[in-house]
């Protein structure tokens, strides 16, 4: 275990959409050609212990954004964990000597057919050590599944307490946590993490216009200030698609967050492939959390009366216990607005 400062650095890459598992290749080789830039460059200060691909760096979005059929993505283009795709990041972990955060749509063998939203960690040896199953998919694009849409089965498979939902590594180079993209927009998926002790948290990729109304950088720099705990977000440059052509849906910004809520390490512009990096100084965090008398939140939380909020069930659990995910149109009819009556009903919402 060390607590010496070292360096962080988040791949800001292009991507090729995928339309099989074999075309995940593409952006592997572009993938190691920026990381072995980015961790030549970014540690020539302090070592780079820590990189960090976004999502989307291996498949795309493709399912997302043609609305495809569940089950086939899952057989045509999700990868099982460990696999191929790992093995090759795993190279890279002994290449680099470093950790390795990342992302990619993937089966699980308990859902046949069925494909799910993972972060994933990998250490200096390329073995995986953690992955996280994205709690929240972007609701009204992505297809994949939540273990809260598939809760009783989730729960028989792995518990009921926290670390079911938001597990943590325990790393040399301090506790690693997941909460990708849309998960960041609840803060209770922070505090989820924050409450397992995680020192520092992926969050990656956030799309337009998410991006630029500001939306992306206030959560980061939020959920950081909240729970005492560094947020990496690079977001991906140039989004290549099936039908050639190359865009930005992401619109830049790409930041690394400290635990006090400053912007320590920013990229602002989007559309070319670069890299994001800062010092991780856990000494500092460690220090912050264990001294301080106001700022280190997580230690006040009144959690009797919070509870109170969540007796009611808002979301719908085990929606996709049955039947593979909705297609976009059907989504927002017997999702969107079947929640956004709820709220009405409640009386919470005019």
């Amino acid at each position: 275990m060390t607590t010496d400062p070292y360096t962080a650095v988040g791949l800001i890459p292009e991507i090729t959409e995928i339309q099989q598992r074999d075309d995940i290749a593409t952006n592997l080789d572009h993938l190691h050609k920026l990381a072995r830039t980015a961790v030549s460059m970014g540690g020539l200060d302090v070592p780079v212990k820590l990189l960090v691909l976004p999502e989307g760096s291996l498949q795309g979005f493709t399912d997302e954004i043609h609305d495809l059929d569940h089950a086939t993505y899952a057989r045509t283009c999700a990868i099982d964990l460990p696999g191929p795709e790992t093995e090759e990041l795993g190279c890279w972990a002994r290449e680099f000597d470093v950790h390795v955060m990342a992302q990619a749509k993937a089966r699980h063998p308990a859902f046949p057919d069925r494909y799910f939203n993972v972060g994933f960690v990998l250490d200096p040896t390329g073995d995986i050590i953690l992955r996280h199953y994205k709690l929240a998919p972007l609701p009204p694009m992505e297809h994949s599944l939540s273990p809260h849409d598939v809760l009783d089965q989730w729960t028989q498979l792995y518990g009921h307490g926290p670390e079911a939902f938001w597990p943590v590594a325990d790393t040399p180079i301090g506790r690693l946590g997941v909460m990708m993209a849309n998960e960041a927009s609840y803060p209770e998926n922070a505090r989820g993490l924050a409450l397992g002790g995680c020192e520092i948290a992926y969050r990656t990729s956030y799309p337009l216009p998410g991006v630029a109304s500001g939306a992306f950088e206030i959560q980061n720099r939020a959920r950081a200030l909240d729970n005492a705990m560094y947020v990496l977000a690079p977001n991906p440059a140039s989004y290549t698609g099936s039908d050639g052509q190359r865009v930005d849906f992401f619109g830049g910004r790409s930041t690394i967050t400290n635990h006090l809520g400053h912007t320590i390490g920013r990229v602002d512009h989007g559309g070319v492939a670069t890299f994001v990096t800062a010092t991780i100084d856990l000494a500092a965090l460690r220090r912050q959390r264990t001294t301080s008398a106001w700022t280190n939140w997580t230690k006040d939380l009144r959690t009797e009366l919070y509870r109170t909020l969540y007796e009611e069930p808002i979301y719908p659990a085990n929606l996709y216990a049955d039947r593979a995910p909705f297609h976009h149109a059907a989504y927002h009819q017997l999702v969107t607005q079947a929640q956004i009556e709820l709220m009405r009903t409640r009386g919470i919402w005019r």
